[in-house]
């Protein structure tokens, strides 16, 4: 239980469901991405795009952990 901070976890949890709506948002980037990459293999910015909505997919868990870290114990 070293690592469970409840008011990290409290302080974040707005900014995390700001971050899911961002996350809702690059879901659908990421499917329109791999749609058009398979359509059309030789343009390589899809492929970037589907790796920018993956990391927009990963945003929510990726701000909790960074609030949980910023408070001391």
């Amino acid at each position: 239980m070293d690592d469970c901070r409840p008011l990290g976890f409290l302080i974040g949890l707005p900014f995390a469901v700001l971050a899911l709506a961002l996350s809702l948002l690059g879901a659908v980037i990421w499917i329109i991405g791999s749609i058009l990459s398979c359509l059309c293999p030789c343009c390589i910015c899809f492929s970037g795009l589907a790796n920018l909505a993956v990391s927009l997919i990963k945003m929510p868990v990726k701000v909790l952990r960074w609030f949980i870290g910023q408070i001391p114990c």
